[in-house]
């Protein structure tokens, strides 16, 4: 989760927030260690599912949840979008704001949780979260703030891999039903949504990085009609 918005407030450049995280320092601390063992985890290259989706968009105000290395941030400011990036680990935003000022486009940093980032409500008109790793709660607090991002009018586009959600705990302490899956969003929706894209699709993956080999797409993309 990254750029320069700390607890909310806006920044106008590249450069990165001082280290105000806002959330579970435990949940960062696993994710700086898991961006700290490679010198790059993810491709480098926007997320094709995000590219297929965002052709048809006009560009406006984004929320990248979850922005990593800040691959699709990158690629959503040079097409035009003002781009408030979010993300847990400080390893990734210091990768993603070094790749914002190489590539010279701005983008938003926010260094916390998105649960508890203080996001402005109503204010997005593209909310992207592309295989977020977003803790589940009894209160669905992590499904209501994705959806009270989207500003009227706006988008919410949520990708995650097939298959994950059925799957059993793994040996390594990674249990799916820990984390929020497109269906559980999408039971989230009021009459004040429309529904334009819930399916399974072949992936569109970039060459390397971890999470090549997923394989297919849940794509859930919904509009808020007021």
């Amino acid at each position: 989760m990254t750029d320069n918005i700390t607890a909310g407030s806006p920044a106008s450049d590249t450069s990165l927030p001082g280290d105000g995280y806002v959330g579970d320092p435990a949940v960062r601390a696993e994710w700086d260690n898991r961006y700290a063992d490679r010198q790059q985890l993810w491709s480098g290259r926007p997320n094709g599912a995000l590219v297929a989706e965002v052709a048809g968009l006009t560009p406006g105000r984004v929320l990248d949840v979850g922005c990593g290395e800040g691959a699709d941030a990158v690629w959503l400011a040079r097409g035009g979008w003002d781009v408030t990036a979010l993300e847990v680990s400080g390893v990734a935003l210091e990768r993603a704001a070094g790749h914002a000022r190489d590539a010279g486009v701005a983008v938003r940093w926010v260094h916390a949780a998105l649960t508890e980032a203080a996001l402005p409500p109503a204010s997005f008109d593209l909310v992207s979260a592309q295989y977020p790793a977003l803790l589940r709660t009894p209160d669905a607090a992590a499904e209501r703030a994705l959806l009270a991002a989207v500003a009227p009018g706006g988008v919410l586009l949520l990708v995650h891999h097939a298959g994950m959600d059925t799957q059993q705990a793994h040996d390594n302490g990674f249990d799916p039903a820990d984390y929020v899956w497109p269906s559980m969003v999408a039971a989230q929706l009021t009459a004040d949504w429309k529904v334009e894209v819930n399916e399974q699709r072949p992936r569109v993956a970039p060459d390397g990085g971890a999470g090549a080999h997923h394989a297919d797409d849940l794509v859930l993309h919904a509009r808020r009609l007021r």
